[in-house]
């Protein structure tokens, strides 16, 4: 509104613009040139169309103005270009009414000329200044502001202080190290934030190795408004260099303090890291038998002593706990479109048998499936392996199939670099009922391995990384077996970020099971696919092998998926397409395609997904509601 005025009242902006100063306005924005001949001949002529034309240009030229918060126009009409609009937005207060007379315009622009300079010298402008061009019949304000031109970094320099300034090689090159990763380089545009961050991130540069008590002992940044420039000078004391000391844990009431030192990722007189000591608060903040955790190094001058054989310091290492509640029960309620409707009732006991084991216990009843099992997880030995004995009662009813299994099984596995490996020794004893088919008992022992390796940015929510999980197993009828038969099984998905708010989720999926007849081989070692996370627009496991009315579970699998999501905040659309299928030789593998489209939540457990699926060759779509992590 205020460029429209403009251009109406002041007569003389009309007869001073000929078409090569239009022309000049005009082209000083890239890629315009060529249009101007023909805006300038379809509208010069009229005063009218005159008056619009220098509206247009005064359009392209002008800062746009500074709109009072909830997008409606302020008393103040405030004009400010677009590199400061945010922190005057933000932080300068405009009058809700209009300003009625002198007086108040005058308390107004002393408040404006002192806090505007102070909000543009935060985003580095020293010589800016807030100036009142017009005041309109209604008593709308028109002020400009002036930044000048942005301050920028000309000189960095960092000083140290304490055992890093000592004259030493490896010394010498982590402050070559430290310096070159300083954020704010000669040539950057100084603003007080970034001031502050740099400064904060430095000090954690220094800290995360060696220097766990450095500190800042003096900063200044003398700012030259003349010729727009800033020196920066930072003064860092390493203080000593520290060493991991003994373990001292408080807070244990129910545990012995082994449950905390078989965590430590460090050993005792090992050079202070960072992230090992952040590594052994997750670990540990991780354990049920825990609700809150806390380490830190004592750095404290009174608390160390001097290690003369390699002039460090030893300090010990602070762990405070919080205890968990020791048992607790849990009712819940659920729904899949795989299983039905879900309820679950589950007792976890942390202390068992007064030894940190973790029993696990669950009834679980489900449209498709009823589970009745027990767990009990030990801690981990030195090497950081610990058993896990599972025993359930599972009964299923899926496409025609009904079992009824008996699981009994150990198995021994450990995490280690973001790779977890285990190995198994599982027997089941299962019946299988099929619709019009071939009713049989079997029974397997079979011994299980499996690797599974993570390297995704963040597990619930993933947007780049990858997943990668393998598994091989094997039985013989020589052992407590009705079947020789060997197992494998693969699956790899990648996330591809595609911006910040964009992620194309890519899965393939293979398994083929060795042996001479599918019978006699429990349906966990065979394979039926459909469904969420294998091929949706398909009934869950209805890909598979036909016998009578019923499907059953093939020798052979391969699926794929790709996915793409843009969030909205924590909502976000998706567009998908699966394919695949299963039979119980390859060359009767069959793929089916199935295409989408869905919605996601961030929820607490992980990103909730309802999907509408298309099965190619199906009468109809489907819905698939899961969470949609693949862990």
């Amino acid at each position: 509104m205020w460029l429209a005025l403009t251009g109406v009242r002041n007569k003389k902006i009309l007869s001073g613009w000929t078409d090569a100063s239009l022309r000049r306005r005009y082209t000083q924005l890239p890629g315009r040139t060529k249009r101007l001949p023909a805006i300038i001949a379809r509208i010069r002529g009229t005063p009218v169309r005159a008056c619009m034309l220098a509206m247009f240009c005064g359009c392209l030229s002008q800062p746009n103005p500074v709109l009072a918060r909830g997008g409606s126009i302020s008393p103040v009409n405030l004009i400010a270009p677009e590199a400061v609009r945010e922190v005057l937005a933000q932080h300068f207060v405009l009058p809700k009414e209009l300003l009625k007379d002198e007086n108040e315009r005058a308390v107004f622009m002393r408040r404006a000329q002192r806090e505007i300079p102070e909000l543009l010298a935060t985003e580095g402008f020293f010589s800016g200044e807030a100036v009142l061009r017009a005041v309109s019949r209604t008593g709308v304000l028109e002020l400009e502001v002036i930044t000048g031109p942005r301050t920028l970094v000309t000189e960095v320099n960092i000083e140290f202080r304490g055992d890093l300034s000592l004259p030493e090689v490896q010394r010498n090159k982590r402050v070559l190290q430290l310096r070159a990763a300083w954020s704010l380089q000669s040539g950057a545009p100084f603003r007080s934030a970034a001031w502050d961050e740099a400064k904060a991130n430095f000090l954690a540069q220094v800290a995360r190795q060696d220097y766990a008590a450095a500190r800042l002992v003096e900063s200044s940044a003398q700012v030259d408004p003349a010729n727009a420039g800033a020196r920066l000078h930072v003064v860092v004391d390493s203080g000593p260099r520290f060493l991991f000391g003994e373990l001292r844990v408080s807070g244990l009431e129910r545990y012995e303090e082994l449950l905390v030192s078989r965590y430590a990722t460090f050993r005792y007189g090992q050079p202070y890291q960072r992230d090992l000591l952040l590594s052994f608060q997750t670990q540990l903040q991780n354990l049920p038998q825990f609700s809150l955790v806390i380490v830190n190094l004592d750095t404290v001058p009174e608390a160390t002593r001097a290690d003369t054989n390699q002039a460090a310091v030893t300090a010990p290492v602070e762990v405070q706990v919080v205890e968990a509640q020791s048992r607790k029960i849990a009712v819940g309620i659920g729904y899949s479109t795989n299983n039905g409707v879900r309820n679950e009732l589950n007792y976890q006991s942390y202390n068992f048998l007064n030894q940190a084991w973790t029993l696990n216990s669950a009834v679980v009843l489900e449209q498709n499936r009823q589970t009745v099992s027990a767990g009990l997880a030990t801690n981990p030995d030195p090497l950081g392996y610990h058993l896990t004995w599972k025993a359930s009662e599972e009964r299923t009813q899926i496409q025609g199939l009904e079992t009824m299994r008996d699981k009994f099984g150990v198995t021994r596995s450990r995490t280690l670099f973001g790779i977890e490996t285990g190995i198994g020794l599982n027997w089941q004893q299962e019946r299988r009922l099929p619709q019009g088919g071939i009713r049989e008992t079997d029974q397997a022992l079979v011994l299980d391995t499996f690797l599974i390796r993570r390297t995704v940015d963040n597990p619930l929510f993933p947007m780049s990384g990858a997943l990668t999980e393998l598994k091989l197993g094997g039985a013989s009828k020589s052992l407590l077996s009705d079947q020789d038969f060997a197992r494998s099984y693969l699956r790899h998905q990648v996330w591809v970020p595609l911006g910040e708010r964009d992620v194309v989720s890519l899965r393939i999926e293979g398994g083929y099971t060795a042996a001479t007849t599918r019978l006699g081989i429990p349906q966990e070692y065979l394979f039926r696919v459909g469904g969420t996370q294998t091929v949706r627009g398909f009934a869950y496991q209805s890909l598979g092998f036909h016998e009578g009315g019923a499907v059953v579970g093939g020798r052979v699998m391969a699926t794929g998926s790709v996915e793409y999501t843009h969030w909205f905040g924590n909502w976000g659309g998706a567009l998908f397409g699966d394919a695949g299928g299963a039979a119980d030789v390859a060359p009767d593998l069959r793929v089916s395609q199935g295409y989408g489209t869905g919605a996601r939540w961030r929820s607490p457990v992980g990103p909730l997904a309802l999907d509408l699926a298309r099965g190619k060759g199906q009468p109809g779509s489907r819905f698939h509601f899961s969470i949609a992590v693949a862990f």
